[in-house]
């Protein structure tokens, strides 16, 4: 079987299922990014890279820029595909990330192969991630760059012969008419990489590069892409004064780049880092507070494994792998109880909810798992327990797989 992947980064949600074909010697795996990251390679997957200089005008539509920049990476991933086709790879199945524009003319390029469209998420001005916060307005603009934004998605809707999405309440955010041909499939998470470390290691302490916390043991963490309000960023920070206060042994770990994901800057110029690092200018401990950049995995992980609070805090938005992984490692987690978290993690079972909001409640709730940390190991268990039944890799990537198989062999007509 020859299989195309396309996605703007690699290997991102399909590192796994390229990993797991090209084991087999009678399939071929490309995988086609914008963002081929020459540090990474999966063995006997073809990366090849593809993009667009392109740059909408500057007297263009305000309403156009990033459909113009969709099609544009549309427009590459056509070329792409054709010189694919001419170089003699004619894949039976095109998997790709849809909403930044690289699949939007897969079906021109490539006719008569199966596409299987992978989606995160579809834009609605109420309900979800947008207004979710009362103190942020919003307005005409904003809804109807929203509308933009998924057109780029419907014509993938359309496009392809199936859908999948990673959980139930990113799938309910999309038109009820498309629900029949979306498969709510996790890529799943690496239990085996992502587990407890065990005690022995776990006594030697945590050592990163240019940070040595051996000898402590009150670790909290917080991971993320960005440093941004949609995850809970301000109020995490907003909740350090408390937490080194309480807890004058514990040290904080922040992973992840100083630069906006989802949503936007400060309107007042600079970045969110910057603003709530002056907002706690003269708060007693912020001497423990440590910010790592972002980590090679296998650190990442070390992290998650000491850390004896993870705080995870989202709007209702995508859910971010971090969350899994960390529950997946046994950490005791405390997260939003905002609709994605709760549809995997039950308060006091699985790990500790609290208002989004509320920095207080999450100072409250870091110092009690702190506090308490036998307390807080049938919660740590559980929430190991939930990974390995439900998002465990083990378990979901032979249907992933299967999904991709039967979609080249036509089990899934374009509808």
């Amino acid at each position: 079987m020859k299989v195309l992947f396309i996605h703007p980064n690699f290997p991102a949600q399909f590192r796994h299922m390229a990993a797991r074909l090209a084991q087999f010697s009678e399939n071929q795996v490309v995988f086609a990014c914008t963002n081929a990251r020459p540090e990474w390679d999966i063995a006997n997957v073809r990366k090849v890279q593809f993009g667009t200089r392109f740059q909408p005008p500057a007297d263009g539509h305000r309403l156009a820029n990033f459909y113009e920049r969709a099609v544009a990476q549309g427009e590459a991933g056509y070329v792409l595909c054709r010189k694919l086709v001419q170089s003699g790879f004619m894949p039976d199945v095109v998997v790709g990330h849809s909403g930044w524009g690289a699949t939007m003319y897969v079906r021109d390029a490539l006719p008569t192969t199966p596409f299987v469209g992978y989606f995160e998420w579809y834009y609605n001005a109420q309900g979800a991630d947008v207004g979710f916060d009362p103190a942020e307005k919003v307005g005409e603009t904003h809804r109807m760059n929203l509308r933009t934004r998924n057109a780029v998605i419907l014509n993938d809707l359309e496009a392809c012969c199936i859908g999948q999405l990673p959980t139930r309440w990113q799938a309910s955010q999309f038109p009820v008419r498309y629900h029949d041909k979306l498969a709510v499939r996790h890529d799943g998470v690496d239990t085996g990489f992502f587990a407890p470390l065990p005690a022995a290691e776990l006594e030697k302490g945590l050592v990163l590069p240019g940070l040595d916390l051996t000898g402590v043991r009150e670790i909290v963490t917080y991971a993320t892409r960005g440093m941004e309000p949609y995850r809970g960023f301000p109020q995490f920070m907003e909740a350090l004064p408390r937490i080194l206060a309480e807890r004058p042994n514990a040290h904080v770990l922040v992973v992840g780049e100083d630069r906006v994901c989802y949503g936007k800057p400060p309107a007042q110029g600079g970045s969110w880092k910057s603003l709530m690092l002056e907002k706690l200018k003269g708060t007693a401990g912020m001497d423990r507070v440590h910010f790592t950049g972002l980590l090679p995995y296998g650190q990442y992980r070390l992290v998650l494994q000491h850390s004896l609070a993870h705080v995870y805090l989202t709007r209702p938005f995508v859910l971010s792998w971090s969350m899994l992984e960390a529950m997946s490692c046994g950490v005791p987690l405390i997260a939003s109880a905002t609709a994605p978290v709760e549809e995997v993690v039950e308060h006091e079972r699985n790990g500790l909810l609290v208002d989004f909001f509320s920095a207080d409640a999450v100072a409250a709730a870091v110092c009690k798992a702190l506090a308490e940390p036998a307390a807080m190991l049938p919660m740590r268990r559980q929430a190991r327990k939930t990974i390995l039944e439900r998002f465990s890799l083990e378990r979901l990537l032979p249907g992933n797989i299967r999904l991709v198989t039967e979609a080249a062999q036509g089990r899934f007509a374009p509808r």
